[in-house]
């Protein structure tokens, strides 16, 4: 393990002074420095936490496998490879978790998430020893805030991915909640335990942030730390990401009191903090719909990543739009996603064409659509759905329909028939996201409501632990 009087952190590059995004993380190379110089000034530990920022862009995590690829291939999102037997998209599809290169690919995901929490436990391990060092009104507050709450978060989706289905919470793997910087190995813990040590972070966090965040006061910050806040685990991030924890807690009360804050909150001008995207957004091509992410990441090599995976056919699904059209959208001709998030182009090398989503499409590399969303207000809309009154879920119903361009329909009474429906919103709304499989796995979906999986397939939620569970943090 590495010598942990160190920490490799990437410093950004200038102050964040422009309050457009598109400066948020220009950056340095990784510099190594003794953590006691590191945290030895409000500074050090802001671009502690920016590198913790970074670490989630990787390819092994935010960047790519939690949101486009490695996630998205249990649920057969894409077809590129589906006469490859031998790739990991194909193994995947058929839930095939102990090939050797599906196991490296999961055990990646594992380690990297992992690793980041390193990072934050770092930081936190000094933030009150060191408190002295903060100078900026409520910087102290925020940055012990935002780490708590993505420490979290990161181990939410471990639990997600590793853990057992929240339906029969005794059958699966146990998970470490690792909450310091050590090098004794961490306890595996069972579900409600972990649970409770995730809720108690998001809790501190709220508590922490929620009377020093500009993005609710709407006092204008002194410093430049507070800039950027509507990309940053934010006190509203805080809320939306409470709201996901308690669903797959099945704590639905709660879950319905998180994600109305979110979607009541509003700005300083009174109008909603975060609001549906519409078409008139798509045809600006904000096809990710920035408007509704209440947390995201910069991500700068965006006009890159989208050439390599999306404009050469490498993520695709169909040669034609009829089976995305007919079996996802069902045919409306008038949903914003069906009408606008997807073009067939001409695969390179072949006389076939390909059909792409173009959510994450930039025209060039100056574009300012540049963030991969990781809370948006869409799912605190199909959340409090779910857990709703039936009156005030039909009227949370009738404003998302609308938004999507679809005629308002009445929400069934019956559970089933309502989690059905949901489901199929969670695989229109997060195509690319990596949100679909884990609306799949809560419920414990049954293969027939799992759209795309191939017949032959038999349908496995439970993830194995990967077989080498330490983590190096070289």
């Amino acid at each position: 393990m590495k010598n942990l009087k160190y920490i490799v952190v990437t410093l950004l590059l200038g102050a964040l002074t422009n309050s457009s995004c598109t400066d948020y993380l220009t950056v340095k190379p990784k510099t190594e420095m003794t953590q006691d110089v590191l945290f030895s000034t409000e500074g050090g530990f802001e671009d502690a936490l920016s590198g913790v920022y970074i670490q989630m862009k990787g390819a092994n995590v935010y960047g790519q496998a939690m949101t486009m690829t490695t996630i998205e291939y249990p649920i057969s999102s894409w077809d590129g490879d589906a006469l490859n037997t031998t790739s990991i998209p194909y193994k995947l599809a058929r839930f095939n978790y102990t090939d050797a290169a599906v196991e490296n690919s999961l055990s990646s995901i594992y380690s990297s998430e992992y690793k980041i929490i390193a990072s934050i436990n770092a930081i936190l391990d000094r933030i009150d020893e060191n408190k002295e060092v903060f100078k900026t009104p409520g910087v102290y507050q925020a940055i012990k805030a935002e780490c708590l709450a993505l420490r979290a978060y990161c181990h939410l989706d471990i639990l997600r991915l590793f853990g057992p289905i929240p339906t029969d919470v005794n059958t699966g793997n146990k998970l470490a909640y690792v909450t310091h910087l050590s090098k004794t190995p961490n306890a595996l813990l069972p579900f409600v335990a972990f649970q409770e040590a995730l809720l108690k972070d998001l809790a501190d966090a709220e508590a922490l942030v929620k009377d020093v965040d500009p993005i609710v006061s709407n006092v204008t910050p002194t410093g430049t730390y507070f800039a950027n806040r509507n990309l940053k685990m934010n006190y509203y991030a805080v809320k939306a990401l409470q709201a996901r924890a308690y669903l797959w807690f099945n704590i639905k009360d709660k879950a319905y009191e998180c994600a109305k804050i979110v979607i009541d909150a509003k700005d300083a001008k009174g109008s909603p903090a975060f609001r549906l995207g519409t078409a008139t957004d798509m045809t600006a091509k904000d096809y990710m719909l920035t408007c509704e992410h209440i947390f995201g990441l910069h991500y700068f090599a965006l006009y890159t990543m989208y050439s390599s995976l999306y404009a050469n056919g490498v993520l695709r699904n169909g040669t034609t739009n009829a089976v995305i059209n007919s079996q996802l959208y069902g045919n409306t001709g008038t949903d914003i996603r069906e009408v606008n998030l997807w073009e067939l182009i001409d695969l390179p090398h072949s006389t076939l064409q390909g059909y792409v989503l173009k959510k994450y499409k930039v025209d060039d590399a100056g574009t300012n659509f540049k963030q991969i969303p990781l809370l948006r207000i869409s799912e605190m809309y199909l959340i409090a759905i779910e857990t709703a009154p039936l009156a005030d879920a039909q009227a949370l119903w009738a404003t998302f329909r609308t938004a999507r361009n679809i005629p308002v329909t009445t929400l069934p009474s019956d559970p089933t028939l309502l989690q059905n429906e949901l489901l199929k919103e969670y695989r229109k709304e997060f195509y690319a996201e990596g949100q679909a499989f884990f609306a799949y796995k809560r419920v414990n979906a049954p293969q027939l409501n799992v759209l795309f999986v191939p017949g032959e397939a038999t349908l496995n939620y439970l993830i194995p632990m990967p077989k080498t569970e330490a983590i190096n943090l070289n």
